[in-house]
């Protein structure tokens, strides 16, 4: 990931894309950008109980369920908005949101978290290593930190830890701690189902490794080495029928969707072979950094 700083200037227009209002008022560092990060794209059901409701490349998912529903990352400062549109576009109540999670505390997936937190009440959950990050907006960031807040700072109300179960109505989804491209970045488990079958659901944090990332310690994060050949060794291992990640390109979503209309979560199926060629190549660059040294 190549960094380049983006400007208050910036930040604004896209809360303005987002949102139809200005992004919010405080002042915030931000370390880098892409406009697919705020291109519209319309929410729909995956499969189940399982939508997405992010931007054109910052997935956002929402879990449904009878008591409430789940809501795993929020997209970049300014987002909320664009939140809220989504999920009562398919029918759903915004404020009946009651837990929210995160792949990994970077601002473009937990930008908005504040802000969700406040018009919903959700309640916060996050990696215990990332909580810290959450509540000082980014600043303590092992690369990017360091610049201030990069987005409004939020409580965590619960902290996580590998083989956590998150529970809501009837869901129950199991944390996989997946550390590297965060101290506490994680991955998600569990089970959806609808009239035909279930389906076995994993949101992964794909391991990718950030320019700046020096192995195989760094004065911030002094395993980051030994983290990222741990996530490396545990991913490959994960059986799944439904693969899913942080950015819809890591996915190949948009090719997915192409393929079909309306509601067909056989799209999302058979792609172990993906998941595990996108993992093979973020190995061979984890060991060509590690043969570097």
């Amino acid at each position: 990931m190549r960094l380049r700083t983006l400007s208050t200037t910036m930040l604004v227009l896209a809360g303005l894309v987002l949102t139809g209002s200005p992004a919010p008022a405080q002042k915030l560092y931000s370390p880098n950008f892409d406009k697919a990060w705020i291109e519209e794209q319309a929410p729909f059901r995956i499969a189940g109980n399982l939508y997405y409701v992010g931007s054109y490349d910052l997935a956002c998912y929402l879990i449904t369920t009878p008591k409430g529903h789940i809501l795993i990352n929020t997209g970049i400062p300014g987002s909320e908005n664009m939140l809220r549109r989504h999920v009562e576009a398919l029918g759903f109540k915004y404020a009946d949101i009651k837990i929210l999670l995160a792949t990994h505390a970077h601002f473009d997936h937990v930008g908005a978290m504040a802000a969700v937190k406040k018009a919903t009440g959700a309640k916060l959950m996050i990696e215990d290593k990332d909580a810290p990050l959450l509540e000082d907006g980014g600043n303590s960031d092992y690369d990017f930190g360091g610049h201030g807040h990069m987005w409004v700072p939020v409580k965590v109300d619960r902290r996580l830890h590998d083989k956590d179960i998150v529970e809501l109505g009837g869901m129950r989804i199991t944390v996989l701690h997946h550390p590297g491209h965060t101290k506490g970045a994680s991955s998600y488990l569990f089970t959806v189902r609808d009239d035909i079958r279930t389906y076995r659901v994993l949101i992964a944090n794909m391991p990718t490794i950030l320019s700046e990332t020096k192995f195989p310690s760094m004065p911030t994060y002094p395993t980051v080495g030994k983290d990222y050949g741990y996530t490396l060794d545990t991913m490959p291992k994960i059986s799944f029928d439904i693969w899913l990640s942080s950015h819809a390109g890591q996915f190949d979503l948009h090719k997915k969707l192409s393929k079909a209309k309306g509601y067909h979560p056989e799209s999302f199926m058979n792609s172990r072979p993906a998941y595990d060629s996108a993992l093979h190549e973020l190995r061979e660059e984890y060991l060509k950094k590690m043969r570097a040294l």
